[in-house]
């Protein structure tokens, strides 16, 4: 498709001021693809400023809204967060991009906007009550307790984890047959029998979840193929109606959701929609449920390349590229901000058995003394790391991270909707927020929960959610209405004061009379009610400050490569832990050639290699080892190094053994 639009020098310096810093513009890598409106895919480095670009791109493409035929922009990533990033960098210079006809949003969002809800609205006549898995797992479980049919029951304790597999079951893309997980086959699920009692029971528990509206997140994609192949019509509307497509981190998107938005908006070849896939192949380490070994997104021409990255040294540049699965140069760009050069070179730390206690500290003698040098500044703004691909092994022998620190906490209580106990909705709500919305919403929550459990439903027999729960209870009682709107900002108000104790009793007392407004009494729920939060504010912070290690003004977070993904560190140092049988058991194993300078396409040549394994970790440290600004430090045991690494290039690294 020949490109649309052509960008001028003024549109990129537009650009150019809104996004970047005064003394500094976008490079030809980056304005070649601010430039291009074809249908391409954008393969970036870790720390390119890719997302930057794409941002620039949209601001211009504002400059030119509306387009012919009223038609919009559809930007798509993988989480709210990164979503969320997008609206505060640039909401404000382009408002006609957060309006109809365009949508900005995540990937869930958009299928089930446009397409899973309208089918479910088409079919049933109503909207689903909840897509979300924390609600639909809630419903698993109840049915998984209580249910009478003892031919299903002896089947599902036959399972090595019976609930589980309840919770995995899905229905098929493709028909209305059960498959385990969203991308699963009908051909590999257990019962093969679809005329047998078991499976028919099963078949029975999905549709009915269905039907009264408790939607698996996975659920939105098989509704979308529905939506798909009953209404074919709907693929050209969405072309339509979004002239540019694109999708940020490509590199994350699951099977089912890479399959979907190819039928959609490149429709082999035929779509009237430009789409553009942005993201770094090398770094898909999170993919559901689905373990692949090879790419998902398969690149296609045109492929465009920004090999610059602002985050990575000419140090550790070298390193980082002897990992990438898709063969791709990368310039280390960063520097000093007086513009020299980082002269850092990175370390491996050897351990013994004994001495493993000491990697991080050792590490954090490294950053202070390079700090007290003047090679790492000294800055409030300065972030240090130590990650691991495994948090801990039942296996007697196999590291993890809690073996590198025994204080490490794998509790974590992000904000959710559901929780088990009443206590934990006190406990558990947005901090960031500064007003009393998020402690209101999930005080609402848990009483929507409450009468989920004692299976109180509206005039449609449909469960109560916040929007439907306070028109009742104003049609109900207005007095009453009013009195509880006004408690309900008494205990948020208490709860930012730290007074959740004395909410948790009010609201214990005031459940039964809430009840009674439904003709119901405390029954199934009261386990919910009074028992108590596994977890206490106290043990809360203590939980936080136990994946930190502290030295003077050095802070060391400790945690997962999953969870530092996408982060920029000044420092990291990667953890070597055990991570299945195959080609050796740990990283320094598997990626030996490439920590001896040797590409991993080299490694993946030759015959007598478990690739899946080092594809895996290739992958995994890939994402690890470009996280630092300045320093990249690697623990290996010290039998594993003399094993197979005494041969390293120690003019590219400094070897060091913790003692």
């Amino acid at each position: 498709m020949e490109q649309m639009l052509s960008i001028t020098d003024e549109d990129i310096l537009y650009a150019e001021r809104i996004l970047l810093e005064p003394s500094q513009s976008f490079d030809d890598e980056r304005k070649d693809f601010i430039r291009d409106f074809r249908t391409l895919d954008l393969q970036a480095v870790p720390g390119s400023g890719k997302t930057t670009a794409l941002l620039a791109k949209l601001l211009i493409l504002d400059r030119y809204m509306p387009f012919d035929d009223n038609e919009g922009i559809l930007l798509l990533s993988h989480t709210n967060a990164a979503i969320d990033e997008i609206k505060e960098r640039i909401s404000t210079y382009c408002p006609q991009l957060f309006q109809y006809p365009s949508f900005i949003g995540t990937i869930q969002s958009f299928v089930d906007t446009f397409l899973a809800i309208p089918f479910y609205v088409n079919e049933f006549r109503t909207r689903p009550f909840r897509i979300d898995n924390e609600t639909y797992y809630e419903q698993v479980e109840q049915f998984y307790h209580n249910t009478p049919n003892r031919t299903l029951t002896n089947f599902l304790n036959r399972q090595r984890d019976g609930l589980a597999f309840l919770k995995s079951i899905r229905l098929s893309k493709k028909e209305l047959k059960l498959v385990q997980y969203v991308n699963g086959t009908i051909e590999n699920f257990k019962l093969k029998n679809p005329d047998s009692p078991t499976y028919k029971a099963l078949f029975n528990f999905k549709l009915r979840l269905l039907k009264k509206g408790y939607l698996h997140f996975d659920d939105g994609y098989t509704l979308a193929n529905y939506q798909l192949a009953s209404y074919p019509k709907t693929k050209g509307i969405l072309q339509k109606r979004f002239k540019y497509v694109f999708v940020d981190e490509m590199q994350d998107m699951d099977t089912h959701q890479y399959e979907l938005l190819e039928k959609l908006f490149f429709d082999e070849g035929t779509s009237t929609s430009i789409y553009q896939r942005i993201g770094d192949c090398n770094q898909a380490i999170f993919n559901g449920f689905s373990k692949h070994e090879t790419h998902i997104w398969d690149q296609r021409t045109p492929t465009l390349y920004i090999n610059g990255s602002h985050r990575i040294n000419h140090h550790l540049a070298p390193i980082v590229q002897n990992l990438a699965l898709t063969a791709n140069t990368i310039s280390g760009l960063r520097k000093n901000d007086d513009g020299s050069l980082i002269d850092i070179k990175p370390y491996i730390l050897l351990f013994d058995d004994d001495s493993i206690h000491q990697v991080i500290p050792t590490y954090a003698g490294i950053i202070q003394k390079l700090q007290e040098v003047g090679k790492i500044p000294t800055s409030s703004q300065n972030k240090f790391a130590a990650v691991a691909w495994r948090k801990e092994h039942s296996e007697i022998g196999k590291l993890g991270l809690s073996d590198y620190w025994n204080e490490y906490s794998v509790i974590g209580h992000k904000n959710k909707v559901d929780y088990q106990v009443l206590e934990d909705y006190l406990l558990f709500f947005d901090k960031e927020v500064k007003t009393l919305s998020a402690i209101r919403k999930n005080i609402l929550n848990a009483l929507l929960k409450i009468l989920r459990l004692e299976g109180v439903f509206d005039q449609y027999d449909r469960i109560y959610s916040k929007r439907t729960l306070m028109p009742y209870l104003k049609d109900h009682s207005s007095s009453e209405y009013e009195s509880f709107k006004l408690k309900l900002y008494q205990w948020s108000f208490s709860i930012i004061r730290g007074n959740v104790d004395q909410v948790y009793e009010n609201l214990q007392s005031f459940i039964p009379s809430f009840l009674s407004l439904f003709a119901k009494e405390i029954d199934k729920s009261i386990d919910f009610i009074n028992n108590p939060s596994s977890i206490t504010p106290e043990q809360l912070e203590i939980i936080g400050q136990s994946n930190i290690y502290e030295l003077n003004d050095i802070k060391i977070e400790i945690g997962t490569v999953h969870s530092v993904k996408g982060q920029t560190h000044t420092s990291t140092l990667y953890l070597e832990t055990f991570f299945e049988r195959g080609y050796g058991n740990y990283e320094s194993e598997r990626i030996r050639n490439q920590l001896l300078n040797i590409d991993i396409n080299q490694t993946l040549g030759t015959s007598v290699t478990s690739k899946g394994k080092i594809r895996q970790t290739a992958k995994m440290t890939y994402v690890g080892f470009s996280r630092a600004t300045h320093l990249l430090c690697i623990a290996v045991h010290k039998d594993r190094f003399d094993q197979y690494l005494s041969g390293i290039d120690q003019s590219q690294w400094n070897v060091v053994t913790v003692s």
